[in-house]
C-alpha cells in the first residue's frame, strides 16, 4: 500500500497576544499629583474667597486622613526598616566602609546646604522690613536643646516611643536590636524572618496609602490656601523666597553637580527616576511617610537592594538638607534680625555645626520646629522667634521635605557609584513612574515599564 504524504503548512506555535478591547487611560503619577495641586488651589481659593465652611472642613478631613494614614505606620515601619537594614549589611561586601561613606556624604551635603542657606540669608536680610516685631511671636509648644536631644535618645519604656511617635527613640531601639541580632548570628534568624515579613506587610499597606496621594494633595494644598491665602506671603515674602531658592539651588544645582562630578553619571536620569518620591514628599511633608517610595526609586536607580535597604531608612531619619540645614540657617538670621541681635562668625559656625550634627533631631516627621529650637537655643536667640515662623511653616515645609528626600536618594547613588556597585544600565533606564508597582513585589525587575491597565 502506497503511503500518501500530506503537506501540512507550518504553523506558529507561539500564541498571539490577545489585545484587550478597551484600555483604561493611564495617567502618570506625576500628572495625578499635578492635577491634585491645581484642584487643591482652586478649591482652597473658593473656600476662602466665598467663605464656604463645609468645603474647608472637607478639605481638612481629606488632608488629615491622608497624613494620619501615613503616620499610622511610621513607628513600626521605622523600627523594622532600621532593624532589617542593619542586619542586611552582612550581605554586602565592605559593609562598614559603605556605612561610613554614607554618613560622610550625609555630612558633606548637609554642610554644603547650610553654607548656601547662610549665604542667601546674609545677602537678602529676610527679617528686615517685614513689619514684624518680637510681640508677634510666641513660645513654641515643642522645643529642643542639646540636653533634651541627648537624653531623649534613650526611651524609658518600649511602648511610649510608638504611642507618642518619638522616631529618634524608635531608631535607637531598632539599632540596638539590629546589632544584637548580628551578634547572635543564626539563633536570631527566626526573629529576622519575622521582621522581614512584617516590614513587607507594612510597606504594602503603606503603598496603598501612597496611591491616595493625589487625593490627599487636594486636601493639604486646599487647606493651606484656604487658611493662609496669599496675604500671609506678604510679610514673609523674602523669607519664603529664600527657603525656596536655597532648596532649589541644592536640588537642581548642587545635587546635579555631585552626580556629574563625583558619581560620573547623567543627573537627568536621577531626577527621572527619583521624581515620584520627590513630588510625594512635597505634598505629604513627611520623609518617613515617603520612605517606601524613596527606597523603591533608589533601587530602580541601580543601587543594590541590600545597601539601599540600609541607606534609605537611615537617611529618612537623619538626612535633612532642607529641614536641618537650609531652613534653620535662614530662619536663625531672620529671627536675629527681628529681635535686633547681631550674629558673629562664631554664631554662623555654630549654625553649621548644629545642622551637620543635630539633624537627627528632626527624625523625619512633618515640620522642623525641633531643629529650629535646637539651633536658636544653641545661639541664645529668643524662642519666641519660632512662633513668628509657625504660620508660614506649611508653605516652606513642602520644598524642605522634597529637598530632604532627594538627598536621601542621592547619597546612596553617589556611594554606590564611587564603590563601583551601581548598576549603570538600571540607572539610565530608571522608570519615571515606579508608583505603578508596589515595593513588596519580589519578582518585579529592577526596571520595567508597567503594562497598561485593562478594563
Amino acid at each position: 500500500m502506497e503511503c500518501v504524504h500530506v503537506s501540512v503548512p507550518a504553523t506558529n506555535t507561539q500564541p498571539k497576544p490577545v489585545r484587550p478591547a478597551t484600555r483604561l487611560l493611564k495617567v502618570p503619577f506625576w500628572a495625578q499629583i499635578l492635577l491634585g495641586l491645581v484642584l487643591g488651589v482652586v478649591l482652597g481659593w473658593i473656600a476662602r474667597e466665598f467663605d464656604v465652611s463645609w468645603l474647608l472642613t472637607t478639605l481638612e478631613k481629606v488632608g488629615g486622613i491622608f497624613i494620619g494614614l501615613l503616620k499610622l505606620a511610621v513607628g513600626p515601619l521605622v523600627f523594622f526598616a532600621i532593624l532589617v537594614s542593619i542586619t542586611n549589611l552582612r550581605k554586602v561586601n565592605n559593609a562598614a566602609r559603605l556605612a561610613s561613606r554614607t554618613l560622610l556624604w550625609f555630612m558633606i551635603t548637609s554642610l554644603i546646604a547650610v553654607a548656601i542657606g547662610l549665604f542667601i540669608g546674609l545677602v537678602t536680610n529676610p527679617g528686615s522690613g517685614t513689619g514684624l516685631t518680637a510681640a508677634d511671636g510666641g513660645e513654641p509648644k515643642v522645643t529642643g536643646s542639646w540636653i533634651d536631644f541627648l537624653t531623649g535618645i534613650v526611651p524609658t519604656d518600649v511602648i511610649t516611643p510608638f504611642t507618642e511617635l518619638n522616631v529618634l527613640q524608635i531608631v535607637f531601639m531598632a539599632a540596638v536590636a539590629g546589632i544584637a541580632a548580628l551578634k547572635l548570628g543564626d539563633r536570631a534568624q527566626p526573629i529576622l524572618s519575622l521582621s522581614e515579613a512584617v516590614l513587607e506587610l507594612l510597606q504594602k499597606a503603606l503603598w496603598w496609602v501612597i496611591r491616595l496621594a493625589p487625593v490627599g494633595t487636594v486636601g493639604l494644598i486646599g487647606v493651606a490656601i484656604a487658611t493662609y491665602g496669599w496675604d500671609l506671603i506678604g510679610d514673609y515674602a523674602v523669607f519664603t523666597a529664600d527657603v525656596y531658592i536655597g532648596c532649589l539651588i541644592v536640588l537642581f544645582g548642587v545635587y546635579p553637580a555631585l552626580l556629574a562630578l563625583v558619581a560620573k553619571v547623567n543627573p537627568i536620569h536621577f531626577f527621572k527616576g527619583a521624581w515620584p518620591a520627590i513630588q510625594l514628599a512635597f505634598v505629604s511633608r513627611s520623609s518617613v511617610g515617603t520612605m517606601p517610595l524613596t527606597q523603591r526609586v533608589t533601587e530602580r536607580l541601580g543601587v543594590p537592594k541590600e545597601y539601599a535597604s540600609f541607606a534609605v531608612p537611615f537617611g529618612a531619619t537623619t538626612k535633612m538638607d532642607g529641614c536641618a540645614a537650609i531652613y534653620p540657617a535662614i530662619a536663625a538670621i531672620f529671627v536675629a534680625e527681628i529681635f535686633k541681635v547681631d550674629l558673629t562668625i562664631a554664631d554662623y559656625l555654630l549654625i553649621a555645626f548644629v545642622s551637620v550634627v543635630g539633624s537627627a533631631a528632626t527624625a523625619g516627621l512633618t515640620g522642623a520646629t525641633v531643629m529650629l529650637t535646637l539651633t536658636l537655643s544653641t545661639l541664645g536667640l529668643p524662642m519666641e522667634g519660632v512662633g513668628l515662623l509657625l504660620a508660614i511653616d506649611p508653605i516652606v515645609d513642602m520644598i524642605r521635605t522634597a529637598t530632604n528626600v532627594a538627598g536621601q536618594a542621592l547619597v546612596p547613588v553617589l556611594v554606590s557609584a564611587r564603590e563601583k556597585i551601581l548598576d549603570h544600565d538600571a540607572y539610565t533606564k530608571a522608570s519615571a513612574s515606579p508608583i505603578d508597582e508596589d515595593p513588596s513585589s519580589s519578582d518585579a525587575p529592577a526596571d520595567r515599564t508597567p503594562a497598561p491597565a485593562v478594563a
